[in-house]
């Protein structure tokens, strides 16, 4: 069987948590949890206050019902655990893989960038982990942690068989239990099933809250799958760059033969293939985020 991180954003006492490090035990794995000792929310990859003068506070902590999962509460966020983790902060035993969660709501559609759970397993894939991140709606005030523990631990085991670096994003619809929901690939949504909102504005104070999206989405992705009681599975990369090129030209700039377009004049108008180290031209400074021939992630190289 494989080594896996545990974390979350949601904090060491985080019943998600506890229940996701029991499957993965359960199913054979040796599993090691390094989690925030506050609740670390909405903390996307952020490492906090990182001061070389001072310690981190770190102390050993106790799962409910998994006594012999080793687990650890760090004064930090999810990201600066896996950090931590992997740096060898708690052993020099080789990790397979990072899994984040289990987090109660949610994680869909863009607003994935905030999260503290996504960001975890993005920290993973950036230090060459493959990473899952894996998240829970609420159903009738509660939130069913063992149908999507065990779902976790299932797509867990298939991480195991993925490229290094691969980071998937796992959400568990609101089902009663005993009800374990279809799985299927889906695209990002737009929107997540909730939005912030500004509730009040004071002198010296604002209030936000958030409210359920109503907004029609397409029916391939994430939130509205969700919304169906539908588990969803999406692949993520992390920061990618933008280079613009020709329309229907070479995806990878470095791969095209020439250097530019002539205008009507014979004059060079912008480099038709811009690359790092090429002189500055308004190619580099307008590329278009979505065309997916402009994106070119980050090369490990």
């Amino acid at each position: 069987m494989a080594r896996f991180l545990v974390t979350n954003d949601d904090g060491i006492h985080g019943p998600g948590l506890h229940a996701l490090a029991r499957a993965l035990d359960a199913a054979g794995h040796d599993v090691v949890v390094v989690a925030p000792d506050f609740d670390a929310s909405g903390t996307s990859a952020s490492l906090g206050r990182v001061n070389l003068r001072e310690d981190l506070p770190v102390r050993r902590a106790e799962l409910p019902g998994a006594p012999g999962v080793e687990a650890w509460a760090l004064a930090g966020p999810p990201a600066m655990c896996v950090l931590a983790a992997t740096l060898g902060g708690f052993g020099d035993d080789e990790i397979d893989g990072v899994v984040s969660g289990i987090n109660a709501g949610a994680n869909t559609g863009r607003a994935i960038l905030h999260s503290g759970t996504v960001g975890a397993a993005l920290t993973a894939q950036n230090f060459g982990y493959r990473g899952l991140a894996v998240s829970l709606a609420e159903h009738d005030d509660d939130y069913r942690w063992e149908t999507a523990a065990r779902m976790a631990a299932e797509v867990a085991g298939r991480l195991l068989e993925a490229p290094p670096r691969t980071t998937l994003n796992l959400n568990v619809p609101a089902l009663p239990d005993g009800v374990t929901p279809p799985l299927r690939w889906a695209r990002l949504a737009s929107f997540g099933t909730v939005r912030s909102s500004m509730s009040g504005a004071e002198k010296g104070a604002l209030q936000f809250e958030l409210v359920a999206v109503d907004q029609e989405l397409r029916a391939d992705t994430d939130t509205a799958m969700i919304r169906e009681g539908v588990a969803t599975l999406t692949a993520l990369g992390g920061v990618a760059e933008v280079w613009a090129g020709l329309p229907d030209g070479p995806a990878d700039p470095a791969d095209a033969s020439d250097g530019g377009v002539t205008g009507p004049t014979g004059g060079l108008l912008v480099a038709a293939h811009p690359v790092p180290g090429d002189e500055l031209s308004p190619a580099h400074l307008f590329p278009d985020p979505e065309v997916a021939a402009h994106l070119h992630p980050r090369r490990f190289d």
